[in-house]
């Protein structure tokens, strides 16, 4: 029974996770100005400008040089939201389900910078209280979707010869030991949703475990 009862649970969880997709992907909205500078705030000066006070609750993603985006979160009972405004990145609500952290944009928007992000790199999540976690980041995933207009498409691995489903694709980026997930769309061919790409972060102690471990 419980098996069954989680079963169905990952089920809703799947459905959910491919109107996200298709909020994000397949319908692409004008950019609104925020009045991005070219030059990123220090960490420093970013941490204090997104803190509001609430403990539990991310408020910002900084890496140095490359992206400082203040974090909204989804409405209650809208895993499809995803902010259209330029600079500010949405936190995934389900991925918050398997205690791991999703964090969405529009290719077109604050999700250009995720394509910069690169292997190795430090991670820093800054919350309402002011603590901070890190994380560094271990992978960049990018897919092409067969059917780039369709929520159900699979995936082909550009890297090495991998084919996954939906399902597969959301158990790879979103379930297992904590961590970040970065998720936005590749452009391509002149689509907007021609693939995906996806940039995973794990903790920064456990990653500099793992480095000692292989030495």
């Amino acid at each position: 029974m419980a098996l069954k009862t989680q079963n169905t649970r990952f089920v809703l969880n799947l459905s959910l996770l491919l109107l996200a997709l298709a909020s994000l992907f397949l319908n692409p909205i004008s950019a609104l100005a925020m009045g991005n500078s070219a030059t990123l705030p220090s960490f420093t000066d970013f941490s204090k400008a997104v803190q509001d006070g609430q403990k539990d609750v991310l408020r910002g993603v900084y890496a140095d040089k490359v992206l400082a985006l203040p974090v909204v979160q989804q409405p209650s009972g809208n895993a499809g939201y995803v902010s259209n405004y330029d600079g500010k990145a949405t936190q995934f609500g389900m991925a918050s389900q398997f205690g791991n952290i999703g964090l969405l944009a529009h290719n077109h928007l604050a999700g250009k910078s995720f394509s910069q992000l690169a292997v190795g790199q430090e991670i820093r999540l800054v919350y309402g209280d002011g603590h901070v976690e890190y994380f560094v980041i271990k992978e960049v995933l990018k897919f092409q979707a067969l059917q780039p207009n369709s929520v159900h498409s699979s995936f082909k691995n550009l890297d090495k010869a991998e084919t996954l489903t939906a399902e597969q694709m959301f158990k790879r980026v979103y379930t297992g030991d904590r961590h970040v997930t970065f998720q936005t769309c590749i452009e391509a061919n002149g689509q907007l949703s021609w693939g995906r790409l996806f940039v995973i972060a794990v903790p920064k102690d456990k990653s500099l475990a793992v480095a000692q471990t292989s030495q």
